[in-house]
């Protein structure tokens, strides 16, 4: 009788961990490091967070609505919202996390009134992060769009653009390693940062904090609701987090909790 017992018992804490187990798409800094910073958090609270660390922007969304995984953190509401628009999805956001300030690099200037006449200048190619870099260089001076209040502009809604700049789009995570190529990049902090760049001295031009652009966690209607997932919330919104990500990017990336 005791090993009947005995044997239930395991059984039932092997469910519980089984039911226990969130696994988390990210893209490698500062999503992956934010993630693993919770993980002993959730570990003592009977959460086993397993991080997935991809480098794309659409794997994530596409394996968590196909039910491969929990969740993702590594996109802002624009992009998500264009993304569920665009792929029929019906994703949600759980929490806001924080802000990777988009910044503008140059391997070749170190101010942006330096830059030549018809420069090389690369954007993201995705719809959101594309018009939020153009927005980004309306700011700076370098050009002017048709409507300055629309996040979604592309390339063609550029009104005015004095030094003549040849604006190309690639995938985001290409863009650090062009930046040789090219005499101006608009990069996602997370890639600037993966790419050992440093937002606070290398950037020309930098989002400030009125950005809209904030990172979220993320997940489906059936299951941003879980006990596992309100813990990941928690741990991701305590004031110990806070402090890490304050401490370990010094203002490349901003809490928004």
């Amino acid at each position: 009788m005791k090993r009947l017992f005995a044997a239930l018992a395991a059984v039932v804490a092997f469910s519980a961990q089984a039911n226990d187990t969130l696994t988390v798409a990210a893209t490698a800094v500062p999503h992956a490091e934010i993630l693993e910073f919770v993980k002993p958090t959730l570990a003592k609270e009977g959460v086993d967070l397993q991080v997935k660390v991809f480098t794309d922007y659409v794997q994530p969304n596409v394996q968590v609505a196909e039910k491969r995984l929990d969740a993702n953190f590594f996109q802002h509401q624009p992009y998500l919202t264009e993304f569920n628009k665009n792929k029929g999805t019906d994703l949600v956001a759980v929490a806001g996390v924080h802000l990777e300030p988009l910044g503008a690099y140059s391997s070749k200037y170190k101010k942006l009134d330096e830059l030549p006449g018809g420069a090389t200048v690369v954007i993201p190619n995705d719809a959101t992060n594309g018009g939020r870099a153009l927005l980004l260089l309306e700011k700076a001076g370098l050009i002017k769009l048709k409507d300055s209040s629309n996040i979604l502009s592309t390339v063609k809604d550029i009104a005015e653009n004095p030094k003549d700049l040849k604006i190309r789009e690639l995938e985001a995570a290409t863009l650090p390693r062009v930046l040789t190529q090219v005499d101006l990049a608009l990069i996602n902090t997370n890639y600037a940062l993966d790419a050992k760049l440093d937002p606070n001295k290398d950037a020309l031009i930098i989002e400030g904090g009125e950005s809209p652009y904030v990172n979220i966690l993320v997940a489906r209607p059936d299951n941003k609701d879980s006990d596992a997932m309100q813990k990941l919330v928690a741990a991701l919104h305590s004031p110990q987090t806070r402090q890490f990500i304050t401490d370990k990017y010094k203002g490349a990336v901003v809490p928004a909790f």
